[in-house]
């Protein structure tokens, strides 16, 4: 019995005393849904580029870009995020990680569009974010968008150097036209069908326009012809006296043709992300539209605000087709200013074209 007594001694400490609680099944929470589309106060807006990093996969630059963009904006509120990914990496984790970025940071969520690109001027490099955000305290009255004057040659081993001296001549031209200078420039990207040149354009372009933030993007990377095509965006230190003035290259609103510059005098703009024709077709491509005047409509805006718009197509064919598209699709008055260049892929395996917009809103 005393035999029995001590082993019930010795056991009883290692039976637990009662049952341990349960962990709790942890979540795994999906990231938010970026919005479609966002508003920013005009007289507010301010721009960024993000610099080039070759340190890690995907995933680490995506983060360390949002790190940069978090730095170079000093608390301004980031409205809407243009990424250029290059490499095989997946489009779609960009976009997680920015919604996963901006939740932890507790901060509103940016409108995003997202291009695969052919390739970016560093080595190892396979993300450049662009950014517009809206600053704590007054920039300018207003702003302007130039569209890039494509130059191109059918031959893709001519040299840059001559269509890049062309389309950067019709930017300073735009820049002129409507009345700014070249202080007033805030962002400059140039797609390009090689990066040969970019470092030799980079430096000029910091001379020509200091406060500029600058950007360089290769279209795609075995590109059927040489292209040169740069674009801007400026303050404008007078408002134009109209919420939206469209001018073509001559100073006067275009006569049937598209505008080369967009004018916004409204008190807000509306910036909205990329919206993907899931198709090849021409009613693919109505659907992406549509979508897009969907995005906006929640916001008091409509097709007949656009000031500006990018369409990213994979092809000439499909670039011949948004051409035709865009004119249906802006047929309440003058088309907006815009720029429909080549990339290298979209966020969906079976998209033929993006489309992204700028609209005036009161």
């Amino acid at each position: 019995m005393a035999r029995v007594a001590l082993a019930l001694a010795i056991a009883v400490p290692l039976w637990p005393a009662k049952k341990k609680k349960e962990e709790e099944t942890q979540i795994l929470q999906l990231p938010r849904e970026l919005p479609a589309a966002v508003v920013g106060e005009t007289r507010r807006l301010a721009v960024y580029v993000t610099p080039l990093s070759a340190k890690g996969l995907l995933s680490q630059q995506v983060r360390d870009a949002l790190k940069a963009l978090d730095k170079q904006s000093r608390g301004n509120s980031t409205l809407h995020i243009r990424a250029f990914v290059a490499g095989s990496g997946d489009l779609r984790r960009v976009r997680d990680l920015v919604s996963e970025t901006f939740t932890e940071r507790r901060l509103p969520l940016p409108a995003l569009s997202l291009i695969q690109a052919g390739g970016l001027p560093l080595e190892g490099a396979q993300i450049v974010l662009e950014a517009v955000a809206g600053a704590k305290k007054d920039a300018q009255p207003a702003v302007a968008f130039f569209s890039a004057e494509a130059i191109s040659s059918p031959n893709p081993r001519d040299s840059l150097a001559p269509l890049i001296e062309k389309s950067l001549a019709a930017l300073q031209h735009n820049l002129a036209v409507s009345g700014a200078n070249a202080g007033d420039m805030l962002r400059v990207t140039c797609f390009l069908s090689s990066l040969d040149n970019a470092a030799a354009t980079r430096a000029r372009l910091q001379q020509d326009y200091p406060r500029a933030a600058l950007n360089f993007v290769q279209t795609q990377r075995a590109p059927q012809s040489a292209l040169a095509a740069c674009e801007g965006v400026a303050g404008l230190q007078k408002s134009p006296g109209k919420r939206l003035e469209l001018l073509g290259a001559n100073g006067k609103p275009p006569d049937g043709g598209g505008s080369q510059i967009a004018l916004i005098g409204a008190p807000h703009v509306v910036l909205t992300g990329t919206q993907v024709s899931f198709g090849f077709q021409e009613q693919d491509g109505r659907l992406a539209l549509d979508r897009l005047g969907k995005a906006m409509e929640p916001l008091g805006v409509s097709r007949a605000d656009v000031a500006f718009t990018h369409f990213y197509p994979l092809s000439a064919q499909l670039e011949n087709q948004v051409r035709a598209l865009s004119r249906a699709f802006f047929n309440t008055g003058p088309a907006p200013a815009g720029s429909a260049l080549p990339v290298e892929g979209l966020s969906s395996q079976d998209a033929g074209f993006a489309v992204e917009a700028v609209a005036v809103k009161d």
